[in-house]
């Protein structure tokens, strides 16, 4: 449905991030087991918010300049409602 390569860019970017905070999660989870320095962990879990953080933000930037257009002629009540609940508006 997208128009261009620019997406596949967005949703790559987004992808590498996600990959990248299951990583740290793991590292998380063993640091819990292994019964870590509490202010590490949370540091790490801090670090796998801010991955996903940038994956939700890069999923969005691409969604507003690549397929809000097209959702908007589609069906522009479900478009806007999509954009409340992401924004948590409600």
């Amino acid at each position: 449905m997208h128009h261009n390569q620019e997406p596949r860019v967005d949703k790559q970017k987004a992808s590498l991030s996600v990959k990248k905070s299951l990583g740290t999660v793991n590292k998380i989870l063993q640091m819990i087991e292994e019964d870590k320095y509490c202010p590490e962990i949370i540091q790490q879990i801090d670090a796998a918010i801010g991955l996903l953080q940038s994956s939700k933000k890069t999923l969005l930037l691409g969604h507003l300049d690549h397929c809000l257009e097209d959702k908007l002629k589609e069906d522009r009540t479900k478009a806007i409602s999509e954009l409340v609940k992401i924004f948590d508006l409600k």
